[in-house]
Protein backbone atom coordinates (compact mmCIF):
# COMPACT_ATOMS: atom_id res chain seq x y z
CA UNK A 1 0.00 0.00 0.00
CA UNK A 2 2.89 2.43 0.85
CA UNK A 3 4.46 4.29 -2.66
CA UNK A 4 7.01 5.80 -3.58
CA UNK A 5 4.53 8.83 -4.05
CA UNK A 6 4.16 8.57 0.16
CA UNK A 7 6.70 11.05 1.85
CA UNK A 8 7.67 9.63 5.01
CA UNK A 9 7.36 12.44 7.91
CA UNK A 10 8.95 12.43 10.95
CA UNK A 11 9.45 14.23 14.43
CA UNK A 12 12.68 16.28 15.15
CA UNK A 13 14.09 13.29 16.64
CA UNK A 14 13.65 11.11 13.38
CA UNK A 15 10.71 9.47 14.64
CA UNK A 16 8.25 8.30 12.27
CA UNK A 17 4.53 9.79 12.57
CA UNK A 18 3.27 8.42 9.36
CA UNK A 19 3.24 9.73 5.83
CA UNK A 20 2.03 12.19 3.37
CA UNK A 21 0.61 10.74 -0.06
CA UNK A 22 -0.67 13.02 -3.04
CA UNK A 23 -4.56 12.95 -3.96
CA UNK A 24 -5.01 15.40 -7.07
CA UNK A 25 -3.68 18.87 -6.30
CA UNK A 26 -3.77 18.02 -2.61
CA UNK A 27 -2.27 15.96 0.17
CA UNK A 28 -3.67 12.99 2.89
CA UNK A 29 -1.66 12.85 6.05
CA UNK A 30 -1.58 8.82 6.80
CA UNK A 31 -0.68 7.59 10.24
CA UNK A 32 0.88 4.80 11.50
CA UNK A 33 -1.54 2.52 11.58
CA UNK A 34 -2.04 3.08 7.87
CA UNK A 35 -5.53 5.33 8.42
CA UNK A 36 -6.03 8.50 6.83
CA UNK A 37 -5.62 11.23 9.49
CA UNK A 38 -6.81 14.32 6.96
CA UNK A 39 -9.07 14.23 4.05
CA UNK A 40 -7.59 16.35 0.99
CA UNK A 41 -5.61 19.60 2.50
CA UNK A 42 -2.62 21.53 1.71
CA UNK A 43 1.00 19.86 2.85
CA UNK A 44 1.32 22.02 5.74
CA UNK A 45 -2.26 21.42 7.00
CA UNK A 46 -1.24 17.63 6.85
CA UNK A 47 2.04 18.02 8.61
CA UNK A 48 0.62 19.60 11.30
CA UNK A 49 -2.15 17.30 11.76
CA UNK A 50 0.68 14.27 12.06
CA UNK A 51 2.21 16.58 14.19
CA UNK A 52 -0.74 17.25 16.78
CA UNK A 53 -1.33 13.51 16.57
CA UNK A 54 2.06 12.41 17.38
CA UNK A 55 3.06 9.19 18.95
CA UNK A 56 1.63 9.56 22.44
CA UNK A 57 -2.14 7.89 21.05
CA UNK A 58 -0.19 4.52 20.46
CA UNK A 59 0.00 3.77 24.21
CA UNK A 60 -3.79 5.18 24.77
CA UNK A 61 -6.36 2.37 25.53
CA UNK A 62 -8.22 0.84 22.12
CA UNK A 63 -11.14 -1.26 21.64
CA UNK A 64 -10.63 -4.77 19.59
CA UNK A 65 -14.41 -5.56 18.52
CA UNK A 66 -14.45 -9.56 18.47
CA UNK A 67 -16.91 -12.42 17.78
CA UNK A 68 -17.24 -12.38 21.58
CA UNK A 69 -17.62 -8.61 22.01
CA UNK A 70 -15.47 -5.23 22.24
CA UNK A 71 -12.56 -5.66 24.45
CA UNK A 72 -9.77 -3.38 25.71
CA UNK A 73 -6.83 -3.45 24.27
CA UNK A 74 -2.70 -1.78 24.08
CA UNK A 75 -1.15 -1.65 20.91
CA UNK A 76 1.97 -3.87 21.23
CA UNK A 77 3.53 -3.53 17.98
CA UNK A 78 3.09 -1.41 14.56
CA UNK A 79 5.17 -2.60 11.58
CA UNK A 80 4.46 -0.97 7.97
CA UNK A 81 4.94 -2.55 4.96
CA UNK A 82 9.17 -2.25 4.59
CA UNK A 83 8.88 -2.72 0.78
CA UNK A 84 6.40 -2.87 -1.67
CA UNK A 85 4.54 -6.88 -1.38
CA UNK A 86 5.39 -6.54 2.84
CA UNK A 87 2.49 -7.15 4.65
CA UNK A 88 3.27 -4.86 7.75
CA UNK A 89 1.21 -5.81 10.92
CA UNK A 90 -0.13 -4.23 14.32
CA UNK A 91 -0.01 -6.58 17.14
CA UNK A 92 -2.62 -5.59 19.73
CA UNK A 93 -2.43 -7.30 22.93
CA UNK A 94 -5.79 -7.12 25.87
CA UNK A 95 -5.11 -4.75 28.73
CA UNK A 96 -3.17 -5.51 31.70
CA UNK A 97 -4.03 -2.28 33.00
CA UNK A 98 -0.17 -2.04 33.82
CA UNK A 99 0.71 -5.60 35.87
CA UNK A 100 2.91 -7.65 35.17
CA UNK A 101 1.10 -10.55 36.39
CA UNK A 102 -2.12 -10.59 34.83
CA UNK A 103 -2.28 -13.39 31.81
CA UNK A 104 -2.95 -11.72 28.07
CA UNK A 105 -3.83 -12.22 24.84
CA UNK A 106 -2.00 -11.27 21.66
CA UNK A 107 -3.83 -10.29 18.53
CA UNK A 108 -2.41 -9.89 15.38
CA UNK A 109 -3.94 -7.56 12.98
CA UNK A 110 -3.16 -6.57 8.89
CA UNK A 111 -1.59 -3.43 8.22
CA UNK A 112 -3.29 -0.83 7.62
CA UNK A 113 -5.50 -1.52 11.00
CA UNK A 114 -8.68 -3.05 10.13
CA UNK A 115 -11.64 -0.74 11.59
CA UNK A 116 -12.11 -3.28 14.24
CA UNK A 117 -9.18 -1.77 15.79
CA UNK A 118 -11.11 1.20 17.37
CA UNK A 119 -10.62 4.50 20.00
CA UNK A 120 -12.16 3.41 23.35
CA UNK A 121 -15.34 6.02 23.71
CA UNK A 122 -16.08 8.02 26.96
CA UNK A 123 -17.70 5.60 29.57
CA UNK A 124 -16.99 2.29 27.19
CA UNK A 125 -15.10 -0.69 29.05
CA UNK A 126 -15.10 -0.79 33.02
CA UNK A 127 -11.24 -1.38 34.11
CA UNK A 128 -12.70 -4.66 35.11
CA UNK A 129 -14.36 -6.15 32.27
CA UNK A 130 -11.66 -8.28 31.17
CA UNK A 131 -10.41 -9.53 34.24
Amino acid sequence: MITAEWTPHRRDDRELLGWIRPEGADWVAVDLLGREATGPVEWLDAEDALEAGGLAWLAEVWMLETDDGAIRVRIAEVTPPGRPGDAGRVVVHSDDFGSVDVPYTRYELAWPAPAELRHKRPGEASELQNF
